[in-house]
């Protein structure tokens, strides 16, 4: 019942970050049906290219003992020896369908997920032999779908296989009366008919397995609303943390604006809620912006202003669009040249008047 009442909280999709950790455990989705495909499909197609040559290899090896079963030795020695002749000849017949197999399987778990290699899995788990774990996997949702599925299966393979044979079943009375070569090509061509009716019953099976497997894989992954904090807060770090260094970066961009005040050429106001300090030399291209603000830092950078000396002008049209597009240490935008260049130029002759 705890289980159930976890899932139940789990409401949110997993995250990739907790997929990518599942899939590096060796938490994969897998569709043992997918595995059978192709295992399944590797075999009718070892039975389709080379049951000819395994089935006349054997009956050349064979037709050799039979001839010569009479010089075969009684002893042990010559037992081992025709013992070992007669596994390497089956093993030559069967290599190339084993192989084929084998690279199936490993195809099969590839085409479902990418390639892992893990510890983890063959560690042991207390949950396998809990009482409740094992009643939960007889008795829960997964092994009714594994039932019916197992029905299903079992029925659509029956239908195939039946309706094949049921077409052929005139055939099947003539095969008593062929001699053994011809019935053995004639089993051949009937075994790889019905084999290919069988791949393409699997085919159907396996494809919705795997969707119904890759489903079940997300819903076990999925996460609660609390996980899902924890797991940002793991990866973009704590919300407090992250205001703090805001704070901290915001407090030293204030005092570099202020120490940067007194050598303005003029402070631009509107008149008490913004304030841009300007700052211009011979030979730049363009004034900059070493300072600014609103309410009460622009109060402070007025003050600041006063105490040095530096030149206060109120524009608030020109104030206002200085402080939206300009950013601190930064050239003035080009259209704002014309206004700027008439600011500076009526400081410039203020101070030529003073001097």
């Amino acid at each position: 019942m705890a289980d159930d009442s976890d899932q139940e909280d789990k409401t949110e999709d997993a995250s990739a970050r907790r997929i990518e950790k599942a899939i590096e455990s060796g938490n994969v989705p897998n569709s043992n049906e997918i595995n059978t495909l192709f295992i399944f499909a590797a075999f009718t197609l070892a039975l389709l290219l080379v049951s000819g040559s395994i089935a006349q290899g054997l009956v050349t090896g064979m037709r050799g003992f039979l001839m010569n079963a009479h010089a075969v030795p009684s002893d042990p020695h010559a037992y081992v020896a025709l013992g070992t002749r007669g596994l390497m000849l089956w093993g030559q017949a069967v290599a190339i369908p084993v192989a084929l197999v084998v690279v199936a399987g490993i195809a099969a778990g590839l085409a479902q997920h990418p390639f892992v290699f893990t510890t983890e899995t063959l560690g042991p788990k207390w949950a396998r032999v809990s009482p409740m774990a094992g009643a939960k996997r007889i008795f829960g949702m997964e092994a009714l779908f594994q039932f019916i599925k197992g029905l299903s299966k079992l029925a659509m393979v029956g239908i195939v296989g039946g309706t094949i044979l049921w077409g052929e079943r005139d055939r099947l009375e003539s095969f008593a009366r062929l001699d053994p070569a011809a019935c053995l090509t004639a089993i051949l061509g009937l075994a790889l008919k019905l084999m290919a009716g069988m791949l393409t019953a699997f085919v159907a099976i396996a494809m919705a397995d795997a969707l119904y497997q890759r489903y079940r894989w997300r819903q076990r992954l999925r996460m609660t609303k609390e996980e899902v904090k924890q797991e940002h807060k793991e990866s973009e770090g704590s919300p407090e943390v992250k205001g703090r260094m805001k704070q901290l970066r915001a407090q030293r961009v204030r005092k570099r604006m202020m120490a940067a005040v007194p050598t303005a050429t003029v402070i631009v106001t509107n008149p008490t809620h913004y304030a841009v300090a300007l700052r211009y030399e011979a030979g730049m291209a363009a004034p900059i912006c070493v300072a600014k603000g609103v309410d009460s830092l622009a109060l402070r950078i007025r003050a600041m202003a006063k105490d040095h000396d530096v030149p206060i002008l109120e524009n608030p049209p020109l104030a206002r669009a200085l402080h939206a597009t300009v950013e601190i240490d930064a050239e003035i935008p080009a259209e704002h040249y014309r206004a700027v260049a008439e600011v500076i130029g009526y400081v410039m002759r203020l101070r030529r008047r003073a001097a």
